[in-house]
Protein backbone atom coordinates (compact mmCIF):
# COMPACT_ATOMS: atom_id res chain seq x y z
CA UNK A 1 0.00 0.00 0.00
CA UNK A 2 2.82 2.32 0.74
CA UNK A 3 4.32 1.72 -2.75
CA UNK A 4 0.92 2.67 -4.25
CA UNK A 5 1.35 5.94 -2.32
CA UNK A 6 4.87 6.53 -2.98
CA UNK A 7 4.26 5.95 -6.74
CA UNK A 8 0.96 8.03 -6.54
CA UNK A 9 2.75 10.93 -5.27
CA UNK A 10 5.44 10.69 -7.54
CA UNK A 11 3.58 10.60 -10.83
CA UNK A 12 1.48 13.63 -9.44
CA UNK A 13 4.61 15.47 -8.64
CA UNK A 14 6.67 14.60 -12.00
CA UNK A 15 3.32 15.64 -13.74
CA UNK A 16 3.23 18.98 -12.29
CA UNK A 17 6.87 19.85 -13.27
CA UNK A 18 6.10 19.08 -16.70
CA UNK A 19 3.34 21.23 -16.74
CA UNK A 20 5.21 24.14 -15.09
CA UNK A 21 7.81 23.76 -17.15
CA UNK A 22 5.54 23.98 -20.36
CA UNK A 23 3.72 27.24 -19.18
CA UNK A 24 7.09 28.60 -18.58
CA UNK A 25 7.82 28.03 -21.93
CA UNK A 26 4.39 29.22 -23.05
CA UNK A 27 4.31 32.84 -21.57
CA UNK A 28 7.54 33.20 -22.15
CA UNK A 29 7.79 32.50 -26.19
CA UNK A 30 4.13 32.05 -26.66
CA UNK A 31 3.51 29.57 -29.06
CA UNK A 32 6.76 27.39 -28.87
CA UNK A 33 7.81 25.02 -31.48
CA UNK A 34 7.96 21.84 -29.13
CA UNK A 35 4.29 22.39 -28.28
CA UNK A 36 2.94 22.74 -31.29
CA UNK A 37 4.84 19.39 -32.65
CA UNK A 38 3.53 17.61 -29.38
CA UNK A 39 -0.31 18.62 -30.65
CA UNK A 40 0.04 17.46 -33.96
CA UNK A 41 1.28 14.28 -32.48
CA UNK A 42 -1.96 13.78 -30.29
CA UNK A 43 -4.05 14.95 -33.12
CA UNK A 44 -2.59 12.24 -35.49
CA UNK A 45 -2.74 9.65 -32.15
CA UNK A 46 -6.46 10.91 -32.04
CA UNK A 47 -7.37 10.17 -35.58
CA UNK A 48 -5.70 7.09 -35.60
CA UNK A 49 -6.71 5.60 -32.70
CA UNK A 50 -10.48 6.97 -33.79
CA UNK A 51 -9.79 4.95 -37.33
CA UNK A 52 -8.73 1.65 -35.03
CA UNK A 53 -11.48 1.72 -32.70
CA UNK A 54 -14.11 1.58 -35.77
CA UNK A 55 -12.84 -2.43 -36.99
CA UNK A 56 -12.18 -2.99 -33.25
CA UNK A 57 -15.59 -2.32 -32.45
CA UNK A 58 -17.44 -4.30 -34.96
CA UNK A 59 -14.94 -7.83 -34.47
CA UNK A 60 -15.75 -7.18 -30.61
CA UNK A 61 -19.67 -7.45 -31.84
CA UNK A 62 -19.64 -9.84 -34.67
CA UNK A 63 -17.64 -12.47 -31.72
CA UNK A 64 -20.64 -11.55 -29.65
CA UNK A 65 -23.17 -12.40 -32.23
CA UNK A 66 -21.24 -15.60 -32.95
CA UNK A 67 -21.07 -16.39 -29.28
CA UNK A 68 -24.53 -16.05 -29.04
CA UNK A 69 -25.77 -17.28 -32.39
CA UNK A 70 -23.43 -20.85 -31.53
CA UNK A 71 -24.47 -21.12 -27.68
CA UNK A 72 -26.68 -24.04 -28.59
CA UNK A 73 -28.29 -23.11 -25.58
CA UNK A 74 -25.45 -22.88 -23.18
CA UNK A 75 -27.21 -19.64 -20.87
CA UNK A 76 -23.77 -18.51 -19.88
CA UNK A 77 -22.21 -18.24 -23.56
CA UNK A 78 -25.33 -16.06 -24.28
CA UNK A 79 -24.85 -13.95 -21.26
CA UNK A 80 -21.15 -13.15 -22.06
CA UNK A 81 -22.10 -12.80 -26.02
CA UNK A 82 -24.57 -10.02 -24.74
CA UNK A 83 -22.20 -8.20 -22.55
CA UNK A 84 -19.59 -8.14 -25.33
CA UNK A 85 -22.32 -6.71 -27.09
CA UNK A 86 -23.34 -4.23 -25.30
CA UNK A 87 -19.39 -3.57 -23.56
CA UNK A 88 -18.23 -2.78 -26.90
CA UNK A 89 -21.08 -0.87 -27.94
CA UNK A 90 -20.92 1.58 -25.04
CA UNK A 91 -17.17 1.30 -25.30
CA UNK A 92 -17.19 2.38 -29.29
CA UNK A 93 -19.95 5.37 -28.37
CA UNK A 94 -18.12 6.55 -25.15
CA UNK A 95 -14.88 7.06 -27.65
CA UNK A 96 -16.81 8.82 -30.16
CA UNK A 97 -18.08 11.07 -27.59
CA UNK A 98 -14.73 11.98 -25.73
CA UNK A 99 -14.04 12.70 -29.84
CA UNK A 100 -16.85 15.04 -30.05
CA UNK A 101 -16.31 16.65 -27.08
CA UNK A 102 -12.61 17.58 -27.52
CA UNK A 103 -13.70 19.25 -31.18
CA UNK A 104 -16.37 21.35 -29.55
CA UNK A 105 -13.76 22.48 -26.65
CA UNK A 106 -11.18 22.97 -29.72
CA UNK A 107 -13.53 25.44 -31.46
CA UNK A 108 -14.75 27.32 -28.43
CA UNK A 109 -10.88 28.04 -27.53
CA UNK A 110 -10.44 28.80 -31.65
Amino acid sequence: MNKKIFYLIFTFILFLLFLNTFSCFTFALGDPQIVSKINSAFENIKDWLIKIATPAAAVAVGTGVFMKKFSFGDEEKIRTGKKLIKGSLFSYAFILAIDLILSAIKSLIK
